[in-house]
């Protein structure tokens, strides 16, 4: 490990450096973008199936659900064992998964391979947590930033990447060419990623889990922390892009899955800008700088139902909304890496989960909702959880500031 150029050593510790950051930022928008390559799809896919549009929210639910699941189980593993180690069989498994998705002969395979994948593409968030553990406490909002804005780019690039290989080859090279990307990032963390030294005190893999749900006993103020991201990056996050789908593959777009993949391009405003939010954790603005992204959520989706017919409204409330998403994450992550030093795969766990059990909702909402009144109905649906969401911050001002007080933030 001494040799290797991308650490820096501190007495016997691994501290972060900035390329090792970028990498971290790319392997995790990799995994987490496997999540989001059908989003864009959903209409052609089912067309291939035979299906009616509006079942797509389906494929969406059940990759967010294995997503979920694969945190609980996988991702607190991360505090238990030796994280290369962790990191790159994953990475591996999640491969084999996005293969099988490529080969899927019906709908409900295709289904089964989505929920298999989200299990296992969970790599970005044990090396979020590791991200947290290497950097300097003055420095791990800009840290968390670069990697969080990795994560973002995933999010976004997927979909407009797979709107552009799906209109050329279909929707199942989409797939096929993720593998191959998936596979060239794993060999790179065999061969970058240094070992990290395990820094627990369990004796098994039970504890471990049940340590997991007693984490809000130990920290009084992570539910604030969840609501917030639960609601904006679970629940409305969501609503929009899934049903923005539907939105521009209809009337008057009538856009094709390439021309929706241009659309999402805008949302990758936010991840530009994801170093710079991050940097208002260590100045000690975050508590403020939330409630104006919350609001700013509120306000976009308003001009969102406001604006439905225009495409220039349409990628300004995209462009404006993801960066008010990225601000959420970016800020609530690096608040929670700030409660404890030895747990911060759990904690992570825990806010992941939260917010992709929201996100099924969210998708299944999205669905439910469009069939009954179309994008006035979602973009009503998402008006209302951002007053709830800034109802939440209002009540959670207080106990914020005592934490960033008592942590010295």
């Amino acid at each position: 490990m001494g040799n290797n150029e991308n650490v820096k050593n501190n007495g016997n510790s691994v501290v972060m450096t900035t390329f090792l950051a970028v990498l971290f930022a790319v392997a995790g928008g990799l995994a987490i973008g496997n999540l989001y390559w059908a989003q864009p799809l959903l209409v052609q896919i089912m067309t291939s199936f035979g299906l009616s549009a509006a079942n797509g929210g389906l494929l969406v639910t059940a990759t967010q659900i294995g997503y979920a699941l694969g945190i609980l189980c996988i991702v607190p593993l991360g505090d238990f064992v030796q994280r290369k180690k962790l990191i790159s069989i994953v990475m591996f498994l999640s491969v084999l998964t996005l293969v099988a998705c490529a080969l899927s002969p019906s709908f409900i395979i295709l289904t089964l391979s989505l929920f298999s994948m989200g299990l296992v593409t969970i790599s970005g968030q044990i090396i979020l947590p590791l991200a947290g553990d290497l950097s300097k406490p003055g420095d791990r909002g800009r840290i968390v930033g670069i990697v969080s804005s990795g994560i973002t780019t995933g999010i976004l690039f997927s979909r407009f990447a797979s709107g552009i290989i799906a209109g050329l080859w279909g929707w199942r090279s989409v797939y096929i060419i993720a593998a191959v990307l998936n596979l060239i990032m794993t060999i790179v963390i065999l061969y970058v990623l240094p070992e990290i030294p395990v820094n627990n005190n369990l004796d098994s893999y039970k504890n471990l889990i049940i340590s997991v749900f007693t984490t809000f006993k130990r920290h009084k103020v992570l539910p604030n922390i969840l609501l917030h991201t639960g609601l904006i990056f679970g629940l409305i996050f969501n609503l929009f892009w899934t049903s923005l789908t539907f939105l521009l593959s209809g009337n008057p777009f009538n856009y094709n899955t390439f021309q929706i993949g241009v659309v999402s391009l805008s949302g990758l405003v936010a991840a530009v800008l994801g170093v710079g939010l991050g940097k208002l954790q260590d100045k000690g603005f975050s508590v403020p700088a939330l409630g104006i992204f919350v609001l700013t959520t509120l306000i976009t989706m308003i001009f969102g139902y406001i604006f439905s017919d225009s495409i220039i409204a349409i990628v300004l409330v995209a462009a404006i909304f993801s960066i008010a998403v990225q601000g959420i994450s970016v800020l609530s992550q690096a608040r929670l890496f700030a409660l404890a030093d030895n747990e911060r795969s759990r904690l992570n766990t825990v806010f992941v989960v939260n917010n992709f059990i929201f996100g099924a909702i969210g998708s299944a909402l999205a669905s439910f909702l469009w069939s009954f009144g179309g994008w006035s109905y979602v973009m009503l649906g998402a008006i209302t959880i951002s007053v709830i969401a800034f109802i939440v911050w209002l009540c959670s001002r207080k106990s914020f500031i005592k934490m960033d007080k008592k942590f010295g933030m």
